[in-house]
């Protein structure tokens, strides 16, 4: 149980995670976000992806900051299972349901570390032949990327440390803090 969404350390596993990033500076980015994306697609109506399951809270946050009409849907990879790097392999587990033919697409990412699922989502999505693609992520770390990728919105970019909250998870669990936190001493 955690007794405290938004407490300033949390204990997980016995490892101690800090605030990163608080809940109330997450909100502004979102909206700042929100706000140069429906500027940027004025008068077109892009089909937003989301990623699952760890984008799904900032994704949720983000469509509701958007003034403009769009579509959405949504994939889901794994690359992590239960641990804190990635395995390294990508694997596909629910596919689109949209036509994404000649459409403007906006893969909407929780957080980009090597760039691997960047780089296969990209490949999967220009397959079908969309009009656009456009990257936006809550959290780069940029110390942390592999690939050659270009990410078109990003809200924040963090050190390479593990983290959790709004989204992200430890073993399936903590994506409902409020904040995002980082493992001290990382």
């Amino acid at each position: 149980m955690i007794s405290k969404y938004n407490a300033k350390e949390i204990s997980v596993n016995g490892e101690i995670f800090e605030i990163l990033i608080d809940e109330e500076t997450i909100q502004k980015r979102v909206a700042e976000l929100g706000e140069i994306i429906s500027k940027d697609y004025e008068g077109r109506i892009p089909i937003f992806i989301g990623v699952l399951n760890g984008s799904v809270i900032f994704f949720a946050d983000l469509i509701r900051n958007i003034s403009i009409n769009c579509e959405v849907d949504f994939l889901k990879l794994s690359s992590y299972g239960d641990a804190k790097i990635s395995s390294g392999n990508v694997k596909l587990i629910k596919e689109l349901n949209a036509d994404i033919k000649n459409r403007d697409i906006i893969i909407v990412e929780d957080i980009v570390d090597t760039g691997l699922s960047i780089v296969y989502m990209k490949g999967l999505i220009q397959s079908q032949n969309p009009n656009s693609i456009k990257i936006v992520t809550l959290l780069h770390k940029k110390e942390a990327t592999k690939y050659d990728i270009k990410l078109d919105y990003i809200g924040f970019q963090i050190p390479n440390r593990f983290v959790i909250g709004y989204g992200l998870d430890h073993s399936q669990k903590y994506r409902n803090l409020r904040s995002i936190y980082a493992l001290k001493n990382s």
